[in-house]
């Protein structure tokens, strides 16, 4: 009987043996394996070995990496920023400004932005560069022009300047959009007025040259005609009248109503006197 204990026991030793290994290997397979998803791409912490791996960066799918190392995980596709501030114009004048940012993370320098950045990059450089940028660009311009007529301008500068204060910072910045600006509404108010009028004026102006053109159009039909007229009379000579009056009286003549009776005229003209 006591044979028979030992011998259970050594089975149920073996067996919790057996299960203790096969959960060291499942939490080791669990801890090794990682997968990122769509849009993500994985930067691999070595604990043991040098730290960050800056030669790597883990693309979308299945990866096994050794159950000591981390991975961070960041978003790779296109992301929006968005920023809002009071900066002043030109002139002075304190103006709100609300913007949105597209940008990118550098995929192949992923491990790089993370070592010398952090995951909170867009705290750290994102944003700043967009206040600077905002600053500088709205800064050109008087508020009338912010308002009216230089909204595509200034996206492309604090675009542009981003772009410049971002290099060697491994962003890629793609568009910049002004979702919104507010001025007082006092200087507002005055900045559409005085569009209104200037668009007034602008229909004024063209009603003006559309008379004049037509002016210039009357005037010189009128010269033409005039001009048609001297060469008309010019060609009308004292036989060439006879001759057009001869005819015509010739044409009466032929009438079956008409009673011709030819009389010398002064002009030797004939006429016609009478009827039948």
């Amino acid at each position: 009987m006591a044979n028979f204990e030992g011998q259970e026991f050594k089975i149920n030793k073996g067996l919790i043996g057996f299960l203790v290994v096969a959960v060291i290997t499942l939490v080791i397979l669990f801890k090794s394996a990682v997968t990122m998803g769509a849009g993500e791409a994985g930067v691999v912490f070595k604990t043991f070995s040098g730290g960050v791996d800056t030669e790597n960066v883990l693309g979308e799918g299945f990866h096994v990496i050794l159950p000591w190392n981390k991975v961070i995980v960041y978003e790779v596709r296109q992301q929006e920023v968005k920023e809002k501030m009071e900066v002043l114009s030109s002139n002075g004048l304190e103006i709100e400004i609300d913007i949105s940012i597209w940008y990118l993370v550098d995929f192949k320098n992923l491990p790089r932005l993370h070592q010398e950045k952090g995951i909170n990059y867009r705290d750290r450089v994102l944003k700043p560069a967009m206040r600077s940028a905002m600053r500088s660009v709205v800064g050109r311009y008087t508020p009338e022009e912010i308002y009216s007529t230089k909204r595509d301008a200034i996206q492309i500068e604090i675009l542009d300047e981003t772009k410049t204060i971002l290099a060697n910072q491994y962003i890629l910045t793609e568009r910049v959009l002004v979702r919104d600006i507010a001025l007082p509404s006092t200087i507002k108010t005055a900045i559409e007025k005085k569009l209104k009028q200037e668009q007034e004026s602008l229909e004024y102006e063209f009603k003006l040259i559309k008379q004049k053109k037509e002016a210039e159009r009357l005037k010189i039909e009128a010269i033409g005609k005039a001009e048609a007229n001297l060469i008309l009379s010019a060609s009308l000579t004292d036989k060439i009248l006879r001759e057009k009056g001869i005819e015509a009286t010739l044409k009466l003549a032929e009438s079956p109503n008409s009673k011709v009776v030819i009389v010398g005229n002064s002009d030797g003209m004939p006429l016609i006197l009478g009827n039948k």
